[in-house]
């Protein structure tokens, strides 16, 4: 069972909540509160394993209460804002629902705190041929309006700006609201690899290499010191 904390100063999005949690058999509903105090006094002593977090609360903000948890408890944010979800995800949030939540996006998002708890049950999943990520695979990425799919084997390269990412396929360019080390992590590394604090390379698409310049089209993308030794080393064994 994992051990659940609801942490709202509304008290009809604490009800829908409730209700979710207990539908579902691997939670268990420890409190429901609109007092971001006393639900971080309970975090900070190992008293809940997951936190529903609003964003948005009078007396301590959902990013605040993050930062002092430190950890403590997963978390998974609940909020009417999407502009908070870059800073979630870099606070290493387990997900971000926006409300109002359906019911089948919440065990979603449980779902995901499930397979942490119980990692011998997703080692499977990770052995999957999706998982290997041959170039018929795809992601799915959140944009500002709709959450999109996007084949692995039109991805050109990925460039990583301030406060989003951009994706430039065969065909268009998709923003997303997420960082560039979490879109590394989702990608093969057999067929995508990091050659800049800015910049994820699809290998397949490379058309030319010039000292530490990069073509793909008429993109030249910088190859940067932290880099350069890795990125030469796996170009090496490609025989491009």
């Amino acid at each position: 069972m994992i051990k659940c904390l609801v942490v709202d100063d509304e008290p009809l999005a604490l009800h829908i909540l409730e209700d979710y949690i207990n539908k579902i058999p691997f939670l268990q509903l420890v409190k429901a509160t609109t007092n971001p105090i006393e639900a971080l006094t309970l975090v900070q002593t190992g008293e809940v394993e997951l936190v529903f977090l609003d964003v948005q609360m009078p007396e301590l903000t959902g990013i605040q209460f993050l930062k002092i948890a430190n950890g403590k408890a997963k978390v998974i944010l609940t909020t009417a804002y999407s502009q908070y979800a870059l800073e979630g995800y870099e606070l290493d949030v387990v997900d971000y629902l926006l409300k109002p939540i359906a019911f089948d996006r919440f065990y979603k998002a449980v779902q995901k705190v499930q397979a942490g708890a119980n990692p011998a049950s997703a080692l499977p999943v990770k052995e999957t041929p999706v998982q290997q990520s041959s170039l018929s695979d795809f992601i799915f990425v959140k944009t500002e309006h709709k959450i999109q799919k996007v084949y692995l084997n039109d991805i050109l390269f990925i460039e990583g700006l301030k406060d989003y990412i951009s994706i430039f396929t065969s065909v268009e360019r998709i923003i997303s609201l997420q960082i560039m080390k979490k879109m590394e992590d989702t990608l093969p590394e057999k067929h995508f690899i990091r050659v800049h604090k800015s910049y994820i390379v699809a290998l397949n698409k490379i058309d030319s290499i010039e000292r530490s310049r990069i073509w793909i089209k008429d993109k030249i993308i910088p190859v940067g010191d932290t880099y350069r030794d890795q990125f030469f080393k796996i170009i090496e064994t490609k025989n491009i």
